[in-house]
């Protein structure tokens, strides 16, 4: 006999408590089969496809696209077992489990691994349908989308007194009554089913269409004063473009608001001759094998920069009113991707070498436009490396990315007249600043972090003395 069972938004990863379904990759009536991706989510730290731990037909969804939902809020339902699953149309290509509803159970201990989250681990809790009853109607509750081709047309008051509301999946496995409620503007939660566990049939259906011809004159003055009602509101907020702050723009909104409310801030910079420093990639790149980035040198220099000041690698506990030096270099870096700013962590900057950074940096970016970045990738760092200079900007004030206590800002590098040795000359000049949180330095610290920073670039040779 067939079970219901509901799969819940998991905690992607990182205690993250929301996610706004992107994509849906199933529809109602498809099979789908144990850890088949079934819909595309965006955190505030990546976009993932979140893969279903259970094999059966696809009953409700919850949520159109561009919704979001907590963690812990119902995603969707699964039928697991009974003929009906099993003989349900493949809309996916997926193979449906095949099983009954305690072998998809056992499923969640395939030990897979998935995105932020194993099929290992506790059993889900199952939510058993209401016995049957005759006819029809439960007050709705949060309702489950019912098919990607939803009609507009909502189903009047229920046909029999309202009871108290329901809550878990839709009991529907059949697709054919899916889509006879779907063409008819009926939602299914508003009807009892009288099969086995309260499974709506098709005679349920049809019994409550009946129902619902009868008062087809209250409904149709219902509409149109929501009709009017519905202007009122879209013509008071119509001003404007409205733009929801909401998945990764609202996370880098509340991270940004938060890093101005909570940090002291403050600003230095100096231009500085970087002509040696290129001359020094170039003679890197040319000695053969991967070619060596620019931003792995930077991140190079930042590191042992760290090193000689660890107060700039470390984060305020305002709880406990405490500086916290950490022990590891983890080196962020701003790219500016399609989806928004994101900030990719180079994880142990300080043991990498100039080649490690570089490949490093290159996955990491490239993950960023591709929009794969995980949780991981995104989390933990310690400092901030912003190359603003790809912009074609020579100086900003960047925003301290919360809870670190600086960020290294790069200019772009340009030939500019520079007093070189005495002389007049055409040198390659940058402008680097230094943002900073005044609670954990005062100004020595800070001006001799980005004098050091500025030496390495001017001498690279510098470097030599810590290696």
């Amino acid at each position: 006999m067939a079970q219901v069972l509901e799969f819940k938004l998991p905690d992607l990863g990182e205690g993250l408590t929301e996610a706004e379904i992107v994509r849906w990759l199933v529809a109602v009536g498809d099979v789908v089969a144990i850890d088949q991706p079934v819909v595309e989510v965006e955190t505030a730290k990546a976009m993932v496809e979140v893969p279903c731990p259970y094999g059966g037909v696809v009953t409700a969804r919850y949520g159109e696209e561009g919704t979001e939902l907590p963690v812990g809020a119902p995603l969707l339902t699964v039928a697991v077992g009974g003929t009906e699953a099993t003989s349900a149309p493949v809309a996916t290509g997926a193979s449906a489990s095949g099983g009954d509803a305690e072998s998809a159970v056992s499923s969640e201990y395939s030990g897979n691994v998935l995105v932020g989250y194993g099929t290992a681990g506790p059993a889900a809790r199952r939510r058993r349908v209401r016995p049957a009853n005759p006819a029809v109607a439960q007050a709705p509750a949060a309702a489950p989308t019912p098919a990607p081709a939803a009609v507009a047309v909502k189903a009047p008051e229920p046909v029999a007194p309202a009871a108290a509301a329901p809550e878990g999946p839709v009991p529907v496995i059949s697709p054919l009554v899916r889509k006879l409620a779907r063409d008819r503007g009926l939602d299914l939660r508003e009807v009892r089913g009288s099969g086995p566990e309260g499974l709506i049939l098709r005679a349920d259906v049809e019994l409550a269409l009946a129902a619902l011809d009868r008062p087809a004159a209250a409904a149709q003055v219902a509409p149109a004063s929501a009709v009017a009602t519905g202007a009122v509101s879209v013509g008071s907020a119509a001003a404007g473009e409205r733009i929801p702050l909401r998945g990764l723009r609202g996370a880098v909104a509340d991270k940004l608001s938060r890093s101005r409310t909570e940090i002291p801030d403050a600003t230095c910079w100096v231009d500085a001759d970087a002509t040696e420093l290129m001359a020094a990639r170039t003679a890197m790149n040319a000695a053969g094998g991967p070619k060596i980035s620019l931003l792995a040198l930077l991140a190079r220099i930042c590191a042992h920069a760290l090193a000689r000041f660890p107060e700039l690698n470390s984060t305020v506990d305002t709880a406990a009113r405490e500086i916290v030096r950490l022990p590891a270099v983890h080196i962020g870096f701003a790219a500016q991707t399609p989806r928004g700013l994101v900030v990719p962590v180079v994880r142990d900057a300080g043991t990498r070498t100039a080649e490690s950074l570089t490949a490093e940096f290159a996955r990491l970016t490239e993950s960023a436009r591709q929009g794969t970045l995980t949780p991981a990738d995104l989390t933990g760092g310690t400092f901030t490396l912003n190359n603003y200079g790809v912009f074609g900007v020579d100086g900003s004030t960047p925003i301290i990315n919360h809870p670190e206590a600086a960020m290294l800002g790069v200019g772009r590098i340009i030939p500019k007249p520079w007093v070189h040795q005495g002389e007049l000359a055409v040198r390659q000049v940058v402008q680097l600043s230094l943002t900073f949180d005044h609670r954990v330095c005062d100004g020595g610290a800070a001006g001799g972090f980005l004098r050091y920073v500025a030496d390495c670039v001017e001498q690279p040779a510098v470097l030599l003395r810590t290696v």
